[in-house]
This record gives C-alpha cells, structure tokens and sequence, in this order.
C-alpha cells in the first residue's frame, strides 16, 4: 500500500485523529511579542577598544567624504544645468528637444561638478585622517587644517595665490561647518 497525500480540504474529523492539536513554539513563553524581539540601540563591538573610539575609521572617513561630496556636487550641477537647459530652448524647438536638451545639461552638469566635489571630499578625508594619525588627537583643530590644506591642494595648479584663497576659503568654511555642529549639539542637548 502506498502512501496517499490528503487534499488540503479533508476533514480531520473524517478519521479518528480527534486528540491532534497544531504545536505552537510560541505558546508556553507568555510573553508579549515587542519585549521578544528588543534589540540593542547602541552599537556593539566585538573588541572594547573598538567601543573608546567615537570615530569613524580612514577608510569609512573617505568613502563618507568622497560619496557626500559626489551626491551633492551631482545634485547642484544637476539642478545648474535644468537652468541652463530651460534657458537655451529656442522658440521654434518641439517638447522632446526641449526635453533632451534640458537631460543633456542637467547630466553634463552634475558629472562636472559632482567629479570636483567628490575630488575635494577625498582631499579633505585624506587630510583629516593624516592628521588624526600625526597629532593623535581629534579635535576641531584637524578638521580646520585639514580644510585648510585641502582648498590650498585643490588649487596648487592655478599658481600660489589661488592656493592661498582657496585654502582660506576650505579652513573658513569648514571651521564654520564644525562650529555650527556643535552650537546645534549643544542646542539639541537643551531641548532633549
């Protein structure tokens, strides 16, 4: 005799199998299902020494810089070259034209600038993370020299007093950007 599977509507009540019940793993736990599954909020590391340093590592640090960099360059030039676009249809161009002129601006744009931010972003991470590493310290100090030297770096070809604008303008900018992170940590801590 072989083995007959039973179709999925047969009745249990039909044999005489009336003292089968489904097992439930769950059933003897009596526990609510939100304190189940509670998961850490903090991160977990493998090594405590790995848990003293509040940094991201060089590696991590660069590709943050260089992606942050890239996207936004990308979204300004794409956005300058939407204008561009709009402003050079003529009059007589159909709505297709139009629209590939405007794509075609937008992406010539966005390649252009997105490439220099993500090339300043690199800069700047590689700098930042030789500095960390010379000084054996992190703090404001690194990130503004870092800025500094990356701007001066950026613009080295176009002769000494580019460099020098540009590195005033990278330590400026970045010196305001780490200030304004911490009165908005600071201000965050008030509130909360």
């Amino acid at each position: 005799m072989s083995y007959q599977p039973r179709s999925s509507n047969h009745n249990e009540n039909d044999d005489h199998h009336d003292n089968r019940r489904l097992y439930n793993p769950y059933q003897d736990l009596r526990v609510p299902a939100q304190t189940l599954y509670k998961l850490p909020t903090s991160p977990e590391y493998l090594f405590q020494e790995e848990s003293i340093a509040q940094r991201r590592s060089w590696g991590e640090n660069l590709t943050y810089y260089t992606g942050i960099g890239y996207l936004s360059g990308a979204v300004v030039g794409a956005g300058k070259g939407l204008v561009e676009g709009v402003k050079a249809s003529e009059a007589g161009d159909t709505m297709k034209l139009r629209v590939n002129r405007i794509l075609n601006a937008s992406g010539h744009a966005g390649r252009t600038i997105g490439n220099r931010a993500g090339v300043i972003g690199l800069l700047y991470a590689g700098m930042e993370s030789g500095m960390v590493k010379a000084r054996d310290a992190d703090d404001i100090i690194n990130s503004v020299v870092a800025g500094l030297a990356t701007g001066a770096l950026y613009k080295a070809a176009a002769g000494p007093r580019s460099a020098a604008v540009a590195g005033a303008i990278g330590g400026i900018a970045v010196g305001l950007a780490v200030t304004g992170k911490q009165i908005s940590k600071g201000f965050c801590g008030l509130i909360g």
